[in-house]
């Protein structure tokens, strides 16, 4: 949807606002931009391969491949899009493979979740395998270098968060915020970026406009990363404390202040009997210190860089929309 976004040429509204101004909740910018995109995200890849009428649809636009019908310049785009989503959508899927060592009684019986942890290997290759085929069809080599390598950074992204700590049994990584952020990009921010990056490239735009796209995916989807590890510190609505990843932007920040061994001492003490953590005591320290705020200054800077490559292409509704998702993902309570 965002390579599909920024490619739109509608005329609209002039500059776009600073971040400050606030905006629109996550759910509805999206729903706005669907509308201008025409058609709705969220698995339509899925629905599409298993759709006998899209895909004889699919069958008849192929027929086009190699005359110039304008026709075919839409549906490369579109296909793109699903591609992206198919990839993002596989990865989740093999995400959901769980430690069959570290199950419990209470889980399920084994074998019940071992055949979950078959179906989620199968069912990630299956999606992988239709978007490496429909990135081929593409016939765009450079399109096909961008995504390709944005599984590659997948993939080891995915695998740096999953290796073992060097210390045994420890819960947190030692690691500062230029590490989280190379990590992150990898795992969160390499496909959105390369995508858009492919979008423009589809639409035959300069390099300059190319990597413009690029800065906006990566930075948006880092902003969106910040936000989303943010929530369990500035949510409001629930009086109930919502575990988090010792390893998210604010712990990381709080780290970086409170040093390392401090930060250890502090797991330590939150750990009741069986190892269990006592969340609510963790949050309380970070909110104490200065890892929140710190976060928040560095999603809202993402956001701001995102807006300063948007401001590189032409005011347009579709330009509007992108700039929406910016500030739904840079508002805090």
């Amino acid at each position: 949807m965002w390579g599909a976004l920024l490619r739109r040429r509608v005329r609209g509204a002039g500059g776009l606002r600073c971040l400050s101004s606030g905006g629109p909740p996550w759910s509805q910018v999206v729903s706005e931009a669907e509308k201008i995109v025409g058609y709705p995200t969220s698995f339509m890849s899925l629905r599409c391969l298993l759709s006998d009428e899209l895909s004889n649809i699919a069958m008849q636009v192929r027929k086009l491949v190699g005359t110039k019908h304008p026709l075919l310049d839409t549906a490369r785009q579109r296909s793109l899009a699903e591609i992206t989503e198919l990839i993002h959508t596989a990865f989740l899927v093999h995400r959901g493979i769980v430690n069959i060592g570290e199950l419990k009684s209470c889980d399920g019986p084994l074998k019940d979740m071992q055949f979950g942890n078959k179906m989620a290997v199968l069912s990630g290759d299956f999606l992988l395998a239709n978007a490496c085929t429909s990135l081929a069809q593409l016939q765009n080599t450079k399109v096909v270098e961008l995504i390709s390598s944005a599984i590659g950074d997948l993939v080891q992204g995915i695998y740096y968060e999953n290796s073992k700590s060097s210390e045994e049994n420890c819960l947190t990584d030692d690691i500062g915020i230029s590490r989280w952020k190379e990590q992150v990009f990898l795992s969160h921010s390499a496909l959105l970026a390369k995508s858009c990056q492919a979008a423009m490239e589809l639409a035959k735009h300069s390099a300059e406009i190319e990597d413009m796209a690029f800065q906006y995916g990566k930075h948006m989807s880092m902003s969106h990363k910040l936000h989303s590890d943010l929530q369990p510190f500035v949510k409001e609505t629930s009086s109930d404390t919502m575990a988090f990843s010792l390893n998210s932007a604010p712990a990381i920040l709080h780290q970086e202040f409170c040093g390392r061994e401090a930060w250890l001492k502090q797991i330590r003490e939150a750990q009741g009997k069986g190892n269990i953590v006592d969340y609510k005591k963790l949050q309380e320290a970070i909110k104490a210190g200065k890892g929140v705020t710190s976060a928040i200054d560095l999603c809202r800077c993402h956001g701001n860089r995102a807006l300063a490559a948007l401001e590189r292409f032409p005011p347009s509704e579709a330009r509007d929309a992108l700039a929406n998702i910016v500030y739904a993902v840079t508002r805090f309570p």
